[in-house]
């Protein structure tokens, strides 16, 4: 039987990939969210000093009150945790312990259990039925997510480490003093004898697919149909669901609860007003002005092309065939 992760109905955040499972809820606070979310791709044994070192920029990247509830899963069947505010992980119902750390709460080398919880509380709370649905991979509108484990698979079964694997190296948003979202290794590093390997990012494996660079580093893969805005959970195309709800957090309170929707056709990808308030602009990599779009028609992206929704500036990335 496989994992399944089931999403709590609520206003927070709830992202999950790979290994990682978050919830937060840190409203005008875009670079905290984006660097708890590029922890989601972190690896390895050295992945509680990269969550160590995070939880020592929480001050500086959050903008009021923050709560969120980190986990990253390992080979070996244990866990790395990192949580703060009303945030905490459990498992099998019972709240993960750990040291204070600058910035929150910081765990590592905890059994997994069967379940495993995050979100506020020390628990999950008892879920109505019809309001929980499975989360493969992606970030979705939530208020807390129980992740059910399946057994582990045999140690045979694992794919083995590749030496000569590039690895992307870890970078959060510019904002946070993690260094550019588009830094990257050089060379790829030889494993040690020893088999430990230090934490890196490891980017999605859907390299087909497009996808969404926001400006406070945050990266979401187009792999289906996109709605974007403030509230964006509630539009008709997420409601019967055609499309994923990517919410923007909204400070200066410009952006639409629907602003626009990314819609796709084989590799082609286009985006369209949904009849936003202050509308929705776009530029080619060399332009130099802002073509507001006509609400409602739908205008391809290519590659290199940039977002202007409210003061939220998104690429687009096309990869090559």
């Amino acid at each position: 039987m496989p994992d399944r992760c089931e999403v709590l109905p609520g206003d927070a955040v709830v992202a999950r990939r790979g290994g990682g499972l978050l919830w937060v809820d840190a409203p005008g606070s875009p670079a905290l969210v984006s660097a708890l979310h590029a922890c989601l791709g972190v690896s390895g044994p050295g992945a509680d000093r990269v969550l160590a070192a995070v939880a020592g920029q929480v001050s500086s990247l959050a903008s009021g009150s923050a709560s969120f509830a980190l986990v990253l899963t390992t080979d070996a069947g244990t866990g790395v945790a990192l949580w703060a505010g009303k945030g905490q992980p459990a498992v099998d119902g019972v709240p993960v312990s750990g040291s204070s750390v600058d910035g929150g709460t910081l765990a590592a080398g905890f059994p997994l259990g069967q379940s495993l919880y995050v979100g506020p509380g020390q628990s999950a709370p008892r879920t109505p039925p019809g309001v929980s649905y499975d989360l493969v991979e992606g970030t979705v509108p939530g208020g807390g997510a129980t992740l059910h484990l399946a057994g582990p698979a045999p140690a045979e079964a694992a794919a083995p480490a590749t030496a000569a694997a590039p690895a992307s190296s870890f970078a959060g948003p510019e904002s946070g003093g993690f260094g550019s979202s588009r830094a990257s290794s050089a060379a790829s590093a030889e494993h040690p004898e020893s088999g430990e390997q230090t934490a890196f990012w490891r980017p999605d494996p859907s390299d087909a697919a497009p996808i969404l660079r926001f400006d406070d580093g945050l990266v979401v893969t187009v792999d289906e149909d996109l709605v974007l805005g403030r509230r964006p959970d509630n539009h008709e195309m997420v409601a019967s669901g055609s499309a994923r709800a990517v919410p923007i957090a909204d400070t200066q309170n410009v952006l639409s609860s629907a602003h626009a929707a990314l819609t796709r056709s084989g590799r082609e990808v286009s985006l369209v007003d949904l009849g936003s308030l202050n509308g929705t602009h776009v530029a080619g990599p060399e332009a130099t002005e802002w073509t507001q779009l006509e609400p409602g028609v739908a205008h391809p992206l290519s590659d290199g092309d940039r977002l202007l929704l409210g003061w939220t500036v998104i690429t687009f990335e096309q990869p090559e065939e």
